[in-house]
């Protein structure tokens, strides 16, 4: 008996010294996701108000992207690209973010809501499981919105641990959808809890990396914040209903941005409490453009929903010490499935080859390569209304359809705030770009 606790002890070593060797081996990675925020809603990218110093500060320790692109212009589509490393097209019904209580907002979303399967299926996402298999403990914090389903929550995907809610937004006080449904979560199990919802989140994504600071993780933190209903964290007693649910003031709104940056503040003195800021990559980005009525795009046209600048150029920070030049400022067209490649890399993980449709964009910066030019695409569909775009070097067709159909040609070199449509000038360019569109919508059928 005395020989077996001692080879129980020696082998509870050995995986402690095991897992240290690994931790030393693979960096930490934190995704920290915003919801809704604008290209210009943080001070280092040119807010004329808010106060972001913590977030300012991983730019500064870090590289400020200004070409990175949400791979959708709502909440769902892009989440779909994270969790997937490729175009959400090939997914089937997750061109829109899903509507409150589960609802469809476009035919082939309508059809998959009626037979209760709409939602990213856990078979198709490859990021938690793959990160999962390579010795990462994965945790996801926050906001959902893949699907209220049981075969849709966090943990069939993968993921280790989950608190949060399966829809798009709650009210931050009570937790709630709009529609008075309880969505918040705890692994599989509902949930009631108090407290201001940015908080929370940041709360349990602190629990999470104290509870495996002694194993790589990775711990994707996605905030509600600066998403609708619009509460500041002192706003507990305001009345928020289905009149003003979505209507914002100016001031609320700061308050939203610079709680968001004192949550990612506790976040990074997490790390630098545990000793664990040396080998830990920080990422901070937004999963679209900034709502209409609230956010600061900056010197964007357009918005949230729309292909336009505005609704998919979305700020993106990373702090990697000793491997990202701090101050870096890079001009590399990139978006949110290049994230994706990225943390596989990183982790060692399978790679998948030619099933990412994504580039490795964090070694990209990290070995200073030269840019490079990217062909992106996008497609989203709300009822009646698409919305195409692609971007081909320096030059983006932008279409909408609603009822009639209208079409935009702009030299992104020359105008980034797209005010001179070269379409009706540059009739070839339309042409081929249009023709770049039809041959991707071909390749990106969806699977279901």
């Amino acid at each position: 008996m005395f020989c077996l606790r001692k080879i129980i002890a020696l082998v509870a070593t050995l995986a402690t010294l095991a897992c240290k060797v690994i931790a030393a081996q693979f960096p930490n990675i934190v995704l920290i996701l915003a919801d809704d925020l604008g290209y210009g809603d943080l001070g280092c990218y040119g807010h004329p108000v808010a106060k972001t110093p913590h977030i300012d500060g991983l730019a500064k320790d870090g590289v400020r992207f200004t070409q990175h692109y949400a791979n959708g212009p709502e909440c769902s589509p892009t989440r779909t690209a994270l969790l997937t490393g490729r175009y959400q097209q090939r997914s089937g019904g997750l061109e829109c973010a899903i509507g409150t209580g589960n609802v469809g907002r476009y035919d082939d979303a309508i059809r998959l809501a009626e037979a209760r399967q709409l939602g990213l299926p856990a078979k198709q996402s490859i990021l938690p499981s793959a990160m999962k298999k390579a010795g990462y403990a994965c945790g996801v914090f926050g906001k959902w919105h893949l699907g209220y389903e049981p075969q849709f929550n966090p943990i069939e995907h993968g993921w280790d641990d989950f608190f949060g809610y399966m829809g798009g937004n709650v009210h931050y006080f009570n937790h709630r959808e709009l529609s008075d449904l309880h969505v918040l979560y705890k692994d599989r199990l509902p949930i009631h809890t108090k407290g201001y919802m940015t908080h929370l989140i940041t709360d349990h994504s602190i629990g999470f990396m104290e509870k495996h600071r002694e194993r790589p993780f990775f711990l994707f933190v996605s905030h509600e914040c600066p998403h609708f209903p619009f509460q500041g964290p002192d706003d507990v007693k305001k009345v928020v209903n289905e009149s003003n649910w979505t209507q914002p003031d100016a001031k609320t709104y700061v308050a939203m941005l610079e709680d968001l940056d004192s949550e990612v503040g506790r976040i990074l003195g997490a790390l630098e409490k545990n000793k664990l800021s040396d080998n830990t990559i920080v990422i901070f980005v937004s999963d679209n453009g900034g709502f209409a009525k609230a956010a600061n795009m900056g010197p964007l046209k357009g918005a949230k929903s729309t292909t336009l600048e505005g609704g998919i150029r979305v700020p993106l920070i990373i702090r990697w010490p000793g491997q990202i030049e701090p101050g870096t400022t890079s001009n590399q067209v990139c978006a949110t499935f290049d994230l994706t490649r990225s943390f596989l890399k990183l982790a060692g993980a399978r790679t998948f080859p030619g099933r990412l449709d994504g580039h490795d964009i964090i070694n990209h910066v990290a070995q200073g390569r030269k840019d490079f030019k990217r062909t992106l695409y996008w497609r989203g569909k709300r009822g009646e209304r698409t919305w195409w775009a692609v971007r081909d070097g320096d030059m983006k067709y932008v279409r909408k359809t609603e009822g009639k159909s209208e079409e935009w040609l702009y030299d992104l070199s020359r105008d980034i705030g797209e005010e001179n449509d070269l379409s009706n000038s540059r009739h070839t360019e339309v042409t081929r770009l249009k023709e770049l569109v039809s041959n991707w919508e071909k390749r990106v059928r969806p699977v279901r």
